[in-house]
């Protein structure tokens, strides 16, 4: 964001305000709002990525900067990185309502992904389209944590929609042997759905390898697994 100067007033756009209230005084920095909560809960992210102006502000809307004075007087200090962390941790994150809804609406989604990638149907052994996950989200009126990460809250969200359909989390185990000729391929393509937990190459150029990926792929890594290696590769299904 260009610098900005007097009373005129400033469209934030996708940013929004941090906002510290100190000794009666108010500061303010523009930032990214998801990296700027991830950052809160810990996350090691470089400033650079969360400000969208290196200035504080006493009022960002109006692009009033705070001055030296003040800084010094609440931070001692006039580095625009040390404030910001200050604020960042200690401040309020300001989010308008639009923000808040599409945050929702995309943290609701990873965590559709992460469970029809990871369960299955245990009645039939298949994995769950999203779009059933989500009519069971609804119907159990799951709460979506904004701040939270979708992988912390897949396992609690599971734990409510398991009254609704017949679900639960599961990792396969596959052995595949890929001949010579597709070796190289199928070592690439097994890596990207999961685990190689055990491997070997045989003497004629085979490879041999017990994997393991999350149940809901287990139709598109087969799909996959076929379609680079023309149904040539042996694959076998587990149990532990």
């Amino acid at each position: 964001m260009s610098d900005i100067r007097g009373e005129k007033r400033v469209d934030l756009g996708d940013t929004v305000v941090a906002r510290l209230e100190s000794h009666g005084e108010r500061f303010e920095i523009l930032v990214d709002p998801q990296k700027a909560w991830d950052f809160r809960r810990g996350k090691d992210i470089d400033l650079s990525e969360i400000l969208k102006s290196f200035n504080i502000f006493e009022d960002a809307h109006k692009g009033r900067r705070a001055t030296e004075e003040k800084l010094l007087k609440i931070f001692e200090t006039t580095d625009v990185d040390k404030i910001a962390r200050t604020i960042l941790k200690k401040g309020f994150i300001q989010l308008t309502t639009e923000q808040r809804r599409e945050m929702l609406n995309n943290k609701r989604l990873q965590i559709v992904n992460i469970l029809a990638r990871n369960c299955i149907n245990p009645q039939t052994g298949l994995p769950h389209p999203p779009a059933r996950i989500e009519r069971a989200m609804e119907e159990a009126k799951v709460p979506i944590d904004l701040w939270r990460s979708p992988e912390e809250q897949a396992k609690d969200v599971l734990k409510m929609i398991q009254q609704i359909i017949p679900i639960r989390m599961e990792q396969l185990k596959i052995a595949v042997k890929f001949p010579p000729e597709f070796s190289g391929k199928g070592y690439s393509m097994v890596q990207r759905f999961g685990t190689v937990s055990k491997d070997e190459w045989l003497s004629d150029g085979s490879w041999v390898a017990v994997v393991e990926i999350p149940a809901g792929l287990r139709g598109k890594f087969v799909a996959s697994l076929n379609n680079q290696n023309r149904e040539k590769a042996q694959v076998k299904f587990l149990k532990d």
